[in-house]
């Protein structure tokens, strides 16, 4: 995995290594000689926008124009928004100011140097590590490293469709993504998600003619209630009355068809929103980076799905 120690943002800080470094001036200068990126929490942002950074052993200042790479508003989101949470840095030197021994940081610095890398070593295909920033209604932005955001679009979050990415995912959420392009002239990432949340097969597995479980309505057509089983796998239900869109359902599995690819539901009964279908469950490639992944089941006479990486 290409990623190597340019994890996302938080994941450093209690290591025994970054914690080890925090100790005392000394540590500190040690990790600054050896070029070495820390994590602490940022516990301000001053009337300059610079961030104050704890230490533990002293207080770190990252300048304004060292918080964040970008321009103009982009900017300055990215350091207001990093208050309160852990900052990734290097160390630049050390001064004194009022009588007090403080540590000048770069955050742009520890992002250039895992953004180098990435430009260096990702492709198509390569499985990174990443955790949710912040969710707008056309997709969710993800750290993939030292603070760096990538976007996985709203259509490439699940096979099974949602109207908004926070059906799917939370603010600090740890997930996994598959690099899906990257433009190294703009120097830009491109990700998704579904392809790691198995196939139609792998997901169809875990279910049986016979068996009542949980689901949530997605879509109502005019033929029928699709009903979500698993982020990548839905099943198709009759119109019942007193059912609607978004609705956590209880439904009853009629037929399993791999080679229509279809799952025939009837619907039981509502349930209360707290009885939610599985968590994510990723099903990571054992060879990377991936080639070709295939949703459809082997010998399915419908539509074809996959993805081609490479």
């Amino acid at each position: 995995m290409p990623q190597e120690q340019y994890l996302p943002e938080g994941m450093l800080l209690k290591t025994e290594k970054n914690k080890a470094a925090l100790v005392s001036a000394a540590t500190l200068q040690k990790a600054r000689l050896g070029g070495e990126t820390l994590e602490a929490p940022a516990v301000l942002c001053d009337a300059a926008h610079n961030l104050l950074v704890d230490l533990g052993c002293m207080t770190g200042v990252i300048p304004r124009g060292e918080a964040a790479g970008g321009t103009g508003g982009i900017r300055e989101i990215a350091v207001l928004s990093r208050v309160g949470r852990p900052v990734c840095f290097q160390i630049l030197d050390f001064f004194t100011e009022g009588g007090e021994k403080k540590a000048l940081l770069s955050r742009r610095a520890a992002q250039e140097e895992a953004l180098s890398h990435f430009m260096a070593h990702l492709f198509p295909g390569c499985v990174l590590r990443a955790k949710v920033t912040h969710l707008e209604p056309f997709g969710a932005f993800v750290d993939i490293g030292r603070g760096i955001v990538s976007l996985i679009g709203i259509e490439n979050i699940s096979v099974s469709r949602i109207t908004h990415p926070a059906e799917r995912f939370s603010p600090g959420q740890e997930l996994w993504a598959v690099v899906t392009g990257v433009d190294r002239e703009q120097r830009r990432i491109f990700l998704s998600h579904k392809e790691l949340l198995g196939t139609w097969e792998q997901n169809a597995a875990d279910f049986k003619p016979g068996e009542t479980v949980p689901g949530i309505i997605r879509d109502m057509p005019e033929y029928g209630a699709f009903v979500e089983l698993r982020p990548n796998l839905s099943g198709l239900a009759e119109h019942r009355r007193g059912f609607k869109t978004g609705d956590h359902v209880s439904v009853f599995i009629k037929s399993i068809l791999p080679d229509r690819m279809k799952i025939k539901l009837i619907l039981i009964d509502r349930l209360e929103e707290k009885n939610r279908t599985a968590p994510l469950r990723y099903y990571l490639p054992e060879e990377e980076p991936m080639s070709l992944w295939t949703y459809t089941p082997e010998g399915c006479r419908t539509k074809r799905i996959e993805t081609r990486f490479l």
